[in-house]
């Protein structure tokens, strides 16, 4: 891991054509600007750590669970349709 400092409205450049910006420091926290090309995707790590779960989790609950949720709901709807409308 690369450790550098920076003071406000300085910056660091990443290859040749992502540079990220010191727009603001506070005491407690770093604002900072991210000039990329627009097909890099730039994501905080959070939101890639929650992608990653959805994802494991959809893959764990395979293709049974999607089947077993489409018959409930095709259960569900017959069992509506023979009730009498009021």
């Amino acid at each position: 891991m690369l450790i550098v400092s920076r003071k406000k409205s300085e910056s660091i450049l990443i290859g040749d054509d992502i540079e990220v910006i010191v727009t603001e420091i506070g005491a407690d926290r770093v604002k900072i600007g991210i000039r990329a090309p627009k097909g890099v995707p730039i994501l905080r790590r959070e939101l890639a750590e929650a992608r990653d779960l959805n994802r494991e989790a959809s893959v764990s609950s395979g293709r049974d669970a999607v089947d077993e949720l489409k018959n409930a709901i095709l259960r569900k709807a017959g069992s509506d349709a023979g009730q009498k409308p009021e």
